[in-house]
């Protein structure tokens, strides 16, 4: 897997989840990698990236806003959001944006 995401030609959305973890793993590890494979599978899903130092940053690409709804709503993700308001964040932000350009190399 690239560590940029090979995302199509705008527009598309951007859904960014910045988040400070809790001490010790607790399943994060495990989980945080079920939910890539998961959101993988999900339909408008274009990719994703992440970071983490003293703040995480993951940015998942869609579609289109119903696809970001049907994931919010996934049963298994709704556990894993269960587990990170319990044990996995002492704070997060979640932020939607749509991507009007992108450019690279």
């Amino acid at each position: 897997m690239s560590l940029i995401a090979n995302t199509p030609k705008p527009p598309y959305y951007a859904v960014i989840f910045t988040n400070h973890r809790t001490e010790g793993d607790h399943g994060y590890g495990k989980m945080a990698k079920r939910m890539v494979g998961l959101a993988s599978e999900q339909t408008g899903f274009l990719g994703v990236e992440s970071a983490r130092e003293e703040v995480g940053i993951t940015v998942s690409y869609w579609s289109d806003l119903e696809s970001i709804k049907a994931w919010k709503a996934n049963i298994e993700h709704l556990e894993a959001q269960k587990s990170g308001h319990e044990k996995w964040y002492s704070s997060f932000k979640v932020r939607i944006s749509k991507v009007e350009r992108d450019y690279g190399i």
